[in-house]
């Protein structure tokens, strides 16, 4: 028997608008709404509604054999109500079936595990009242932002109450072990670890309109073989990708809309295939063996790892600067500053200064609003430069002025 279990995050940060030298002191407009609204928009008339109408009706047609999970992220819950309602209504409509899961994970899509743990904690509280509030579940399964992922974060997550936790299946951790079983997460009690199957999920989410791979065109049949070759080799297959591979990664003339529609009566001929959210996965399949990460990995760029995020000094020092405000903004005790900090801390404002070159770099570009990860640097340390100065008039304490240039950061105190 093999089980495939889809999981698909959603995620639209608030992005910031050019905001220059000029503004710092004088503007705390920091984000750039009509462009959010644009992408919101865009994104959901070419993928959230269409897919979400055909995931209904696969879930309506097969009569409760067909399962997906999601995760979706609190900054992007919150445009789908400011831009797109709709989009957040076909969501909930989703919810009611009952075939629906909703996975927990930092409500802004940051990095601050890495940072701040109280941070963490949260956002990862407040995302969990909103899946509550919006539909009707209390997620018992996590996923970090960009599924990163080691140790020290499963033993932390499993404190907070969650039985299950996402993570890449990445060679070099999985060693000679398959993806397609259930692990426990190291240094946990008892925490069930799913780990994607990077190779089937890549295959539909970045390879399926290349007409350069040796396997284009990917009909249905022969990607159902491939999966009904786990059987006797595997209990899950974790296809873990983008909710955007459909419709806007994939444009809809590629046949990706076609593709997944015949995708589960395909699939169901099988009499041992079935579907499973992630919890029914873990639920259904004993732990066959424990993985130790020490090191953090991602499903990120060819490395797995953080220089997505982190892999160069505007990195580094742009990140570093927003946690060492979050003490000042805290004791500030102002409601709005604090939720213009937390936006700052969404993963993709540090992405997209990355200076990484080749394929990585390509994918890169394609995601960010800048012309160059340089003028993405200088938008951003303008925005904090303005959080801090708004931070010391509600503390009147001293903090940190910062001056960014494109290759280095000089500090004085004002």
């Amino acid at each position: 028997m093999v089980s495939i279990c889809f999981y698909f995050q959603v995620h639209q940060p608030f992005r910031l608008r050019r905001y220059s030298v000029f503004d710092i002191g004088r503007n705390h407009d920091y984000f750039d709404e009509q462009k959010n609204a644009e992408v919101m928009r865009k994104v959901a008339r070419k993928c959230y509604l269409p897919t979400n109408n055909l995931l209904l009706e696969l879930i309506n047609k097969h009569q409760g054999k067909f399962k997906v999970s999601f995760s979706v992220s609190g900054v992007a819950l919150e445009q789908m109500k400011l831009y797109a309602p709709e989009v957040l209504h076909s969501f909930q409509q989703l919810a009611a079936t009952g075939q629906v899961e909703f996975l927990a994970e930092t409500y802004y899509h940051s990095l601050s595990f890495l940072y701040d743990k109280e941070e963490f904690c949260s956002q990862v509280n407040k995302q969990r009242e909103i899946i509550k509030e919006l539909f009707g579940q209390e997620p018992k399964a996590f996923r970090n932002t960009e599924l990163i992922y080691n140790n020290e974060l499963a033993h932390h997550v499993e404190k907070l109450g969650f039985n299950t936790i996402l993570a890449e299946g990445w060679d070099p951790v999985l060693g000679w072990r398959s993806s397609n079983f259930v692990y426990k997460s190291k240094s946990t009690e008892n925490m069930s670890l799913l780990m994607k199957n990077y190779r089937l999920s890549d295959d539909v989410a970045f390879r399926f309109s290349n007409r350069g791979w040796n396997e284009w065109p990917l009909t249905v049949d022969k990607y159902v073989n491939w999966l009904n070759n786990v059987n006797g080799a595997g209990q899950t297959v974790n296809l873990f990708m983008d909710y955007e591979t459909f419709g806007e990664h994939q444009w809809e003339d590629t046949g990706i809309f076609d593709f997944m529609r015949a995708l589960p009566e395909e699939f169901l001929k099988h009499p041992h295939n079935d579907f499973k959210t992630v919890s029914e996965v873990t639920a259904s399949y004993p732990m066959m063996d424990e993985v130790d990460v020490h090191n953090f990995i991602s499903w990120a760029d060819l490395e797995r790892d953080l220089t997505a995020w982190l892999g160069n000094k505007m990195q580094q020092s742009a990140i570093d600067e927003l946690y060492r405000l979050s003490k000042a903004v805290r004791v500030a005790g102002d409601e709005h500053l604090m939720e213009d900090w937390r936006k700052l801390t969404t993963s993709d404002h540090f992405y997209y200064m990355c200076t990484k070159w080749f394929s990585d770099g390509d994918v890169h570009k394609y995601f960010s609003p800048y012309e160059s990860p340089y003028e993405g640097y200088i938008a951003f340390m303008n925005v904090l430069n303005d959080v801090a100065l708004r931070a010391k008039v509600k503390t009147l304490q001293p903090v940190a002025h910062i001056t960014q240039r494109p290759s280095e950061q000089v500090m004085h105190i004002v």
